[in-house]
């Protein structure tokens, strides 16, 4: 089995990560911190929206199984590309839309899956597309935080 990550910041992470955890071939998925400037933040501290920070989720999948495409694939209908900043009513940069690559080759991807998305959209996609920094793993009461409470989903 092979293992690769992805990183995808789309909104409040825990709807993220509960729709990529349910994905065939997705062998783990974390939540967390990426894309700013403060070493080990708390979510209080990201939340501040001082830090700089992405709330991010962390994707370990099987390529054999399903391939970064189609994971960009889910990384578009889970949120709003177009909203800057913000997903509904969640507001402040940690929010923003913005796919961490690791290779080129996830790089070239998400720069295609973009472009071909743009085009079935109305407005302009605004979505960051930048190399993978250091993921900071988000406290633990904040990790499958919908399964360990038996919520559905937040209808974002």
């Amino acid at each position: 089995m092979k293992k690769e990550n992805a990183a995808f910041g789309a909104g409040c992470f825990w709807h993220v990560e509960d729709t990529f955890s349910k994905v065939n071939g997705v062998l783990e998925t974390a939540v967390g911190y990426m894309g700013g400037h403060t070493e080990n933040p708390t979510y209080e501290e990201v939340c501040s929206d001082k830090t700089g920070h992405v709330e991010t989720v962390l994707v370990e999948y099987d390529p054999e199984v399903v391939s970064y495409k189609e994971l960009l694939d889910i990384f578009w209908k889970v949120h709003d590309p177009t909203q800057l900043n913000m997903q509904g009513p969640d507001i402040g940069t940690q929010y923003r839309s913005a796919v961490f690559y690791y290779d080129e080759g996830q790089k070239n991807e998400a720069l295609k899956s973009m472009e071909e998305e743009e085009k079935r959209r109305a407005r302009k996609i605004v979505t960051e597309i930048i190399p993978a920094p250091t993921f900071y793993r988000a406290e633990d009461y904040h990790q499958r935080y919908f399964e360990k409470r038996g919520i559905k989903g937040c209808g974002v």
